[in-house]
């Protein structure tokens, strides 16, 4: 099975991956804050008030490795937007490779190489 044998997949991830600077656009436009269930601690206690000890300890287990979707250095809109289509075929490139060797490992496994 080839994986450009899927041609209409790959052109709507394209599409999504090319579409993702929305989630910088609108919610300034709308003035609705970071998008739903990616807040940080300090917008967590902004929201709800306060921060429970697990989710703030937690919190300093694990930092992104590109933090905002964007890079040091790359603000403004055009940059940013650059910014974030670069982390989207990032993670769909890491998503992919991940899943081809969780599939290549299983098929050996079951003895189908």
């Amino acid at each position: 099975m080839n994986i450009l044998n899927y041609k209409k997949l790959w052109i709507g991830i394209g599409i999504l991956i090319l579409l993702s600077p929305l989630g910088i656009i609108l919610p300034e436009i709308f003035k609705s804050g970071g998008a739903w269930g990616e807040w940080g601690v300090d917008e967590i206690e902004k929201i709800a008030g306060y921060v429970p000890k697990g989710l703030k300890k937690l919190s300093e287990l694990w930092r992104s490795p590109i933090p905002d979707y964007s890079f040091s250095g790359w603000e403004g809109f055009l940059k940013s937007s650059i910014a974030y289509i670069i982390s989207g075929i990032i993670g769909v490139g890491l998503v992919v490779l991940v899943s081809i060797l969780i599939g290549r490992f299983l098929a050996r496994k079951n003895g189908n190489s």
